[in-house]
């Protein structure tokens, strides 16, 4: 009777806390750090000249958690020393419930 129970705590635990946030990069080279509170997060490209600096994913988010993907981009994307992310395409899925989903550029201004 136990087992099942933790069995029962432990599927919950992992359906409620899956959501994440990948990057991957594509540029050459190094940049000084930044800091992932001064990272934007923008949904068209910018006037300002930029240097692609990867991809970024962002999963199964709550659709109520839209500042809380936005919170967890921000570190995963100063670490690869963007100064921004523009959000390209946006949704939501159906899986266990509805989640949100964005894909984006990391990107640094020049």
């Amino acid at each position: 009777m136990r087992i099942n129970a933790f069995v029962v705590v432990l599927v919950c635990c992992i359906l409620a806390g899956c959501s994440a946030v990948d990057v991957t990069t594509t540029a050459k080279g190094f940049y000084d750090p930044t800091d992932p509170n001064e990272v934007e997060i923008l949904k068209t490209r910018p006037n300002k000249p930029f240097i692609d600096l990867g991809t970024v994913t962002a999963t199964r988010f709550s659709p109520d958690d839209t500042a809380k993907m936005h919170n967890a981009i921000r570190p995963k994307a100063s670490s690869l020393e963007a100064t921004a992310v523009i959000l390209t395409e946006e949704g939501m899925v159906r899986g266990w419930g509805l989640e949100r989903w964005a894909t984006g550029v990391a990107i640094r201004y020049q």
